[in-house]
């Protein structure tokens, strides 16, 4: 049984801000991924979910509203080979250009660090999911701030699928000025049977004034057909 309920951390936390869900179907038959985000200003707001051949971006759903897209425009989604790669930032480009050549997860996000929006030192969360022989097995980091102070600390963990387990880590402890850092090991929660059921679970109870967008990705580990979904506020 799962430690956590992740209906409960989301619908108890006004401001989770961007969040990676990785793990196992309950019966045992699918890879599942989610990925959200979040915002408070207007120009986080602004965004949607836009899929791609290859991957998924982030784009202004108003481009004559659109400020600065530096931190916030980006390719949370991109697929090589035989693996998914997810994370909250352009990071997901170094982790691509890296393991293409054969170069490792952790070595391409050694070469980065935090995001550089100070006070708030934004951690960067990724994680990639490695297909082979009607299985898979997945990996999260989090690089952040020394408790808020300008130094990197890089953390890295490693998992084998269960059925009906997965993993949750986001940004943010919770809302706050400056915001505080996700602290800890990524939360082992329940996972449901399919991509609706998980899309339903985090954007229902993520919070109504912040969520932005969602993209749920499934992949069935004996035929390797996918299923995805992508949840826009703005439309």
């Amino acid at each position: 049984m799962a430690l956590f309920d992740l209906k409960k951390l989301l619908s108890e936390n006004s401001y989770p801000g961007r969040g990676i869900v990785i793990g196992k179907s309950a019966d045992g038959t699918k890879a599942m991924i989610a990925y959200f985000i979040m915002g408070r200003s207007e120009n986080s707001r602004n965004r949607i979910f836009e899929r791609f051949e290859g991957g998924m971006r982030t784009k202004a759903f108003d481009e004559s509203k659109l400020s600065d897209p530096h931190l916030i425009i980006y390719n949370p989604y991109l697929q090589i080979a035989n693996m998914d790669i997810i994370t909250n930032g352009d990071q997901t480009n170094t982790i691509y250009d890296f393991v293409k050549v054969d170069k490792t997860f952790e070595d391409s996000l050694r070469t980065r660090e935090f995001e550089d929006d100070e006070p708030n030192y934004t951690p960067r969360i990724s994680g990639i999911l490695y297909y082979e022989n009607n299985n898979f097995t997945y990996k999260l980091s989090i690089l952040k701030s020394a408790n808020g102070r300008p130094v990197c600390n890089r953390y890295f963990y490693d998992y084998t699928p269960e059925s009906g387990i997965g993993h949750f880590i986001h940004t943010y402890k919770c809302d706050g000025n400056p915001i505080p850092s996700f602290y800890g090991e990524p939360e082992e929660i329940s996972m449901p049977n399919t991509a609706k059921e998980l899309a339903d679970i985090c954007w229902n109870n993520l919070n109504e004034d912040n969520k932005v967008s969602l993209f749920v990705r499934t992949v069935d580990l004996k035929n390797g057909e996918s299923e995805e979904i992508i949840i826009n506020k703005n439309k």
